[in-house]
C-alpha cells in the first residue's frame, strides 16, 4: 500500500465553499454492541479516475479526497458486469450477472437472493435499514420490506423537481435531505446502515441538449477550465463491426462529436460528480453534527465505469478498464492512523462490497456469497489467497450492446463476444491502453488457450448455481451476426 496523493484545487473559493460543508470526522466510542453503523454512497456513471485523490486535474471533489485522506482507496476496483442494472442486483446480492440473473428487461431478482441481501441480513441483526435514490433494480413483492425499514427511491427523470415552495431542487441534494431526514430519525442506541444511491452523473438520456443536469450549487465550476480531448480518441477505428455499430459509438454522437459540444457536455457531468461530492460532505456534517461520526464506516464506490468519449466510446458496458474500473474507498474512524491515507492496490470487485459490510457489522456472510470481505486488507492482513484474476460478463439482450464474457487478471485480459465469434486479449504489461489485441497471434497461443479454458470453469462455475440462462424477454431477440 502506498500513501494517498490529494490533488489540490483549482479555484480556492469554490473549494473552500465546498469543504465548508464537511466537518472532520472524529474518533469516539464505539456504538451498539461495537458494531458500527454504515452509510455506503453509490454514484452511476463514474470511473475510478474521476476524482481528485484518484489525481485528477480537474475535477474537484474534496469529500471524497477528505475520505481517501483518512481511509483507503482501493485503486484496482473493478465491476464484475458494466450496466447499472446487473450491476447494482451483484451489489445487493453478492452474486455475478450469471448467477443471480437480473439485468435490464429480466424478471425481478429471485427472493432467495435478496433474502440475503447485505440490507436484509442486517435488518435481520438489528440494524436500521435505509434506502434512498436509485434503487435500479427489480424485486419480487414484499422484498423491500424485508430489506429496509426506511425506503425513498428517486429516479432521475427529470432530475429537478419543484419544491413546495416552488423552488426546484435537483435529486442529488433531494437525496441528501432524505439521508439527513433518515439519521436524525435514528434512535441514538441502534446502529443503522444507510445506502444512499445516486442516479447522478448519469447522463439525461432523453434530453439530447442538456444531458448533464448539474445541481445549481455548482454553477459557474470549471467554467474557465478547458477540457483536455479524449484519450484515445481513434481506437474505435480498429474495432470489429459490432462495436463500431455499438451503443457506444451512437451515443458518441449524442454527446461528444464537437470540440464545442465535448467542452459543455464535460463540464456539465464534471459538475454533477462535484454536486454529489457536496450532497455527501452536507450528510456526513449532519452525522457529526448528531455525534454518529467516530462510530459510523463511510463506504464510496460506483456502479460501473465510463468512458467519456475516449476511445471514441461514450458509454460503457465493454471489456475495456474505462468502462470496469470504478472507484471505492472505506473510511473507518476507529482504524489506527497507521491505517489511514492509504492505496490499496489489491484487486476488488463490486461483489466484494456486501461481503465487507456484513463482516464490518459482525454478522456472517451467506456461503453463496461469490465475493469476499476487504476487511482483512482494512486491517493490513491481506491473505495469501487472495484473488489473481475475475470473471467479467453483460449478459442483457440489447442489439447495440454486444454481449460478451471474460477473464481480467493482473496481467492479461481475455474477453470473447460469443454472439459473434470474436475474441480479446490484452496483456497490461506491454500494453496498458489495450490497443493491441492479441488473439490471433500465434505467438501468444498458450495463454489464449489457458484463459478461455478458465473463462469456461468460472463461468460454468456461476452457472451451476442457478440453473440455465433464461430466454429472451418478449419483443427481444438475440444479437444476429451480419455484415
Amino acid at each position: 500500500m502506498t500513501a494517498a496523493r490529494t490533488t489540490p484545487t483549482r479555484t480556492a473559493a469554490v473549494i473552500a465553499a465546498l469543504l465548508s460543508v464537511a466537518s472532520p470526522l472524529s474518533a469516539q466510542d464505539g456504538g451498539e454492541a461495537g458494531r458500527p453503523n454504515v452509510i455506503f454512497f453509490l454514484s452511476d456513471d463514474q470511473r475510478h479516475d474521476f476524482m481528485g485523490c484518484a489525481g485528477h486535474r480537474i475535477l474537484q471533489t474534496p469529500t471524497m479526497d477528505h475520505l481517501a485522506s483518512g481511509g483507503i482507496r482501493f485503486a484496482n476496483t473493478f465491476v464484475t458486469t458494466s450496466i447499472c442494472a446487473a450491476s447494482r442486483a451483484s451489489i445487493f446480492t453478492g452474486l455475478y450477472e450469471r448467477t443471480h440473473r437480473f439485468t435490464f428487461r429480466t424478471p425481478p431478482i429471485a427472493a432467495r437472493f435478496t433474502a440475503r441481501s447485505y440490507p436484509a441480513l442486517l435488518r435481520a441483526a438489528g440494524y436500521r435499514t435505509g434506502f434512498i435514490g436509485k434503487f435500479g433494480v427489480g424485486v419480487e413483492k414484499g422484498e423491500r420490506e424485508r430489506m429496509f425499514d426506511f425506503m425513498k427511491p428517486l429516479s432521475r427523470n427529470p432530475y429537478f423537481r419543484k419544491a413546495p415552495d416552488g423552488s426546484r431542487r435537483h435529486i442529488s441534494e433531494i437525496a441528501g435531505d432524505l439521508a439527513i431526514e433518515f439519521l436524525r430519525s435514528c434512535e441514538a442506541d441502534r446502529t443503522f446502515c444507510l445506502s444512499v444511491s445516486f442516479n447522478a452523473p448519469h447522463a439525461e438520456d432523453s434530453d439530447k441538449k442538456n444531458h448533464y443536469p448539474w445541481p445549481e450549487a455548482v454553477d459557474g465550476l470549471y467554467r474557465d477550465d478547458v477540457i483536455p480531448p479524449p484519450r484515445l480518441l481513434d481506437a474505435w477505428r480498429d474495432q470489429p463491426w459490432f462495436l463500431q455499430t455499438s451503443l457506444n459509438i451512437q451515443r458518441w454522437f449524442w454527446r461528444w462529436d464537437t470540440p464545442e459540444k465535448y467542452q459543455r457536455n464535460v463540464r456539465g457531468y464534471y459538475r454533477m460528480i462535484s454536486g454529489i461530492d457536496r450532497v455527501m460532505g452536507r450528510v456526513l456534517d449532519e452525522l457529526q453534527r448528531l455525534g454518529r461520526a467516530g462510530d459510523t464506516v463511510v463506504i464510496f464506490s460506483s456502479d460501473n465505469g465510463y468512458y467519456r468519449g475516449d476511445r471514441g466510446f461514450a458509454g460503457k458496458w465493454s471489456h475495456y478498464e474505462e468502462s470496469l474500473r470504478v472507484p471505492l474507498i472505506i473510511f473507518d474512524p476507529r482504524a489506527p492512523a497507521s491505517r489511514r491515507g492509504l492505496v490499496s492496490r489489491t484487486m476488488a470487485l463490486n461483489v466484494d462490497i456486501p461481503a465487507t459490510i456484513l463482516a464490518l457489522a459482525g454478522v456472517e456472510m451467506p456461503q453463496t456469497y461469490q465475493g469476499r470481505s476487504l476487511v482483512p486488507i482494512l486491517e493490513g492482513q491481506e491473505p495469501e489467497s487472495w484473488r489473481d484474476d475475475f470473471f467479467c460478463e453483460h449478459l442483457m439482450e440489447h442489439t447495440g450492446i454486444p454481449k460478451w464474457e471474460g477473464v481480467r487478471g493482473r496481467r492479461w485480459v481475455y474477453a470473447r463476444y460469443f454472439e459473434h465469434g470474436y475474441e480479446f486479449l490484452h496483456d497490461l504489461e506491454t500494453d496498458p491502453n489495450q490497443l493491441r489485441n492479441l488473439a490471433r497471434d500465434g505467438a501468444h497461443g498458450e495463454t489464449l488457450a489457458a484463459l478461455r479454458a478458465r473463462c469456461d470453469a468460472l463461468r460454468s462455475l456461476y452457472e451451476m448455481k442457478n440453473g440455465p440462462l433464461p430466454a429472451p424477454a418478449p419483443g427481444e431477440a438475440p444479437n444476429q451476426e451480419k455484415r
